[in-house]
């Protein structure tokens, strides 16, 4: 399913602002909306969250905008570090996983996984002796 995206009116309206305040925005590298084809823009919802949060900091704390550009770009690059960790930790658990794994193999040659730790119990049978250089005729 396709994510829900604004074109630029209906998203300044969403978020509060003149679209002219969103072009500038975008000049600035504060809020980077898609782009179509023929390079109209386009806001998600997330985009919109975004613009709302600039705002924010801009009238109610007082931040410029390009303290604001750095703040959005610290984060983004928390958000980017805390996604690998994410990764590097399920690498690791999945590794971990691997490593208590057991197999064995039948008489006949089939490998299979047994559950860590039990004993396997095989029915071993007697396999054809290999032919001796003296049964060659």
């Amino acid at each position: 399913m396709a994510e829900t995206t604004y074109v630029i009116s209906v998203a300044a309206e969403l978020a509060g602002m003149h679209p002219q305040t969103l072009r500038q925005y975008d000049r600035l590298g504060l809020v980077t909306p898609r782009r179509t084809r023929g390079r109209g823009r386009r806001y998600t919802q997330r985009d919109i969250t975004i613009l709302r949060r600039v705002q924010y900091m801009s009238q109610e704390e007082g931040i410029n905008l390009e303290g604001i550009r750095r703040i959005l770009e610290l984060e983004a690059r928390v958000e980017r570090a805390e996604q690998m960790l994410r990764q590097v930790a399920e690498a690791e658990a999945a590794r971990a996983r691997s490593r208590h794994r057991v197999f064995a193999a039948d008489a006949s040659g089939h490998i299979y996984e047994t559950a860590t730790g039990r004993p396997v119990r095989m029915n071993y049978r007697l396999l054809p002796a290999a032919p001796s250089p003296t049964d060659v005729v």
